[in-house]
């Protein structure tokens, strides 16, 4: 990830931002290193790094495959209608369905873009038919089922 907007942050920001994108459970002392600062001054930036919000916080990746999660299918959304109440009620019901590892709203043919992990084609169906085609004006879906993931997200990212 490059970071181009106008920001106030330098080259030891963007590098603590680099570093603990890699790997969230570094030390702040090994950090400080890395970055080539003094452990109270790495601090403070981490800091205010979290509270100007450029870090949203830290979670353990997850192996989904061992989890038993290794069916995805990506499921294209169009909406009979688009108005504001129409999209608000799509968000708020998409977000509780546990199976839906992201959505995002698109531009195109389509309305939606949603990720759906489950175990395996007979889950995402009961997902599908239940869950996501049952949530109102939803019009149309389109499924593609993923046959091999190349690159996740999860992973650490590179500013």
């Amino acid at each position: 990830m490059k970071i181009t907007f106008g920001s106030k942050l330098d080259r030891f920001d963007l590098k603590i931002l680099d570093i603990v994108a890699q790997d969230g459970r570094i030390t702040l002392t090994d950090l400080a290193e890395r970055v080539g600062l003094s452990k109270t001054p790495c601090q403070a930036r981490f800091r205010q790094l979290m509270a100007d919000g450029f870090i949203e916080g830290f979670r353990a990746v997850l192996n989904p495959v061992k989890l038993g999660l290794s069916h995805i299918a990506f499921v294209e959304v169009k909406l009979s209608s688009t108005n504001d109440q129409a999209l608000r009620r799509f968000n708020e019901e998409i977000k509780k369905i546990n199976e839906v590892e992201e959505c995002h709203m698109i531009a195109g043919r389509y309305d939606y873009l949603v990720k759906v992990r489950t175990t395996d084609i007979a889950s995402y169906r009961r997902v599908l038919g239940e869950c996501i085609s049952s949530i109102p004006n939803v019009a149309s879906t389109s499924t593609s089922v993923v046959m091999e993931p190349i690159k996740e997200a999860g992973g650490s990212k590179k500013i």
